[in-house]
């Protein structure tokens, strides 16, 4: 029996349909092959972003997958360096020299330099320390060894440490650092510090001082140095600095080695931090070196002659009571008392909103918002 052409017809434009759906679904399926074996093959042949690329993206869960230590060749380092020529040296910390650096991208960076042979662990840590991204910590870019040499190249802060901004100038400051803005810097210290107690497992600075918090163009605060202690471990160098840290007044008392630093000896660092930003003067030009007093008995002791006198009238005599008392407890001889690092973060971030709220003027101190141009003018 013929079929109607109606219904032939239907058959066969049906057939045709699966038959070009079929040999669609092929061609996709060839396009998606070929297109996973060219990146494939040319993935290791991809450039890595530049610094000044990197700085852009951010760390973001949109950044290219190029995070980590970037490894640099002393040739680059003598070239961001001028040859490591002294208008490029800045100072001097913990891990060596610093200078300032120029890299070919146009990225401003800090290179810490110092003799060492070239270790593996070194390399391993530097990788670690770099993935330690926060608005509160100096970024850990990359590293050299060669020659000789070890550095570490970090993030550049054009506004220096505190310490420039406080008491260590060499000549008369540009700036004072009023109330809320001292208040300012020890929340970004602060919360730099607690990120750092936050990660898995919680890294320790060991060596935190005022001169180890910097700021930016705008006064943001970032702790700087964290974990050098691990980048200097397995040195055989008597004459190494972290030797001679137990001698530092930022050394927490109950700690009779490095090894016994823990959390709580942080925020006694800090506690003596919080204590130079208030007086405006170094803690060991507070208590002389032959003196059994603790700095907390100092502080109590002082009444309400302890703040700096360049503070004028910044600040409410509530606020400054406040501070001091946070100050106090951080600085507990007896490690069990003092507070987390997050909930001294809170407590200051209270302290400054407080007197966000009281005071209605910013007194004739540096604006909290400063360009670094405004700053090293004449």
């Amino acid at each position: 029996m013929a079929l109607p052409t109606a219904v032939v017809a239907g058959v066969a434009a049906s057939v045709a349909l699966l038959v070009l759906l079929a040999v669609a679904a092929a061609l996709c399926w060839w396009r998606l092959g070929a297109r996973r074996s060219r990146t494939s093959d040319t993935a290791s042949d991809e450039t890595p972003p530049t610094l000044a690329e990197w700085g852009r993206c951010g760390r973001t869960s949109s950044a290219p997958d190029y995070q980590g230590a970037r490894r640099f060749t002393l040739e680059e380092m003598s070239h961001a360096t001028k040859n490591f020529s002294d208008a490029n040296l800045v100072g001097a910390g913990t891990f060596g020299k610093v200078y300032m650096g120029l890299l070919l991208d146009g990225t401003v960076v800090a290179i810490k330099r110092r003799v060492g042979a070239p270790r593996q662990d070194f390399v391993d840590e530097v990788r670690r320390q770099s993935e330690i991204w926060h608005r509160n910590v100096v970024t850990l870019i990359g590293y050299c060894q060669d020659g000789g040499l070890q550095m570490l190249v970090f993030e550049h802060l054009p506004n220096g440490s505190v310490c420039g901004h406080l008491y260590d100038t060499g000549k008369e400051s540009m700036t004072r650092l009023e109330f809320k803005q001292r208040l300012s810097i020890a929340i970004g210290a602060a919360k730099g510090l607690d990120h750092l107690h936050s990660l898995a497992p919680p890294l320790i600075h060991k060596g935190f001082k005022t001169s180890n918090v910097l700021v930016d163009e705008n006064f943001i605060a970032k702790v700087s140095d964290a974990g050098v202690d691990r980048l200097l471990r397995g040195l055989e160098d008597p004459a190494s600095p972290l030797n001679g840290f137990r001698s530092s007044i930022y050394q927490d008392p109950e700690a009779h080695s490095l090894a016994q630093l823990s959390a709580s000896s942080d925020v006694y660092s800090f506690g003596v931090f919080l204590l130079e930003l208030i007086t405006g003067r170094e803690a060991a030009s507070l208590v002389s070196p032959e003196s059994t007093e603790s700095l907390a008995h100092w502080l109590e002791a002082s009444g309400d002659e302890v703040a700096d006198p360049r503070l004028g009238g910044s600040f409410t005599s509530e606020g400054m009571k406040e501070l001091v008392g946070l100050t106090m407890q951080c600085l507990s001889p007896s490690a069990v008392r003092r507070p987390k690092m997050r909930l001294v973060a809170a407590e200051l971030d209270r302290i400054l909103e407080k007197e966000m709220t009281l005071t209605t003027v910013m007194g004739d101190g540096t604006a909290i918002i400063t360009l670094g141009s405004q700053l090293f003018t004449s």
